[in-house]
């Protein structure tokens, strides 16, 4: 099981072992408190330290649906401290990002590897965790 820690505008989740396919926010065990993101500001840690033997999706994603139609996003993603995205983008009432399983390869280390997401809305939102997902390996 993963294990989720909540501070403000932050969401942190740290994992055991690696799951395939497609796991909602909610799958992951992010609860509707986190949801809330009052400040316009948020910041995703994903953990990856000590998952073992894995194998990224072939492109791995994260979609974040949030429920007010927002006129623009700002995003910033990085792993293990180099900055591997950075987009805007105008969808409305989702985000989708993409990400070079090549470069996370040839980023990852054997100790510490974390990929953090930065995104800010020009008012605050509410993400919807059922449908938010992430698919990062296969």
């Amino acid at each position: 099981m993963n294990n989720v820690e909540l501070n403000q505008g932050e969401i942190k989740v740290k994992f055991n072992t690696p799951s395939a396919g497609k796991l909602s926010f909610a799958d992951l065990g992010i609860k509707n408190e986190a949801n809330k993101l009052d400040g316009g500001l948020l910041r995703l840690v994903f953990d990856l330290e000590g998952i073992g033997e894995h194998s990224y999706y072939q492109v791995p994603t994260i979609e974040l649906f949030y429920e007010e139609n927002m006129a623009e996003t700002h995003w910033a993603c990085e792993f293990n401290g180099k900055t591997i995205l950075d987009k805007s983008d105008n969808h409305g009432q989702s985000t989708v990002l993409l990400l070079n399983r090549k470069v996370l390869n040839n980023l990852e280390q054997h100790h510490k590897n974390a990929l953090i997401v930065h995104g800010q809305f020009p008012e605050p939102a509410k993400l919807n965790l059922e449908k938010s997902y992430i698919h990062f390996f296969k």
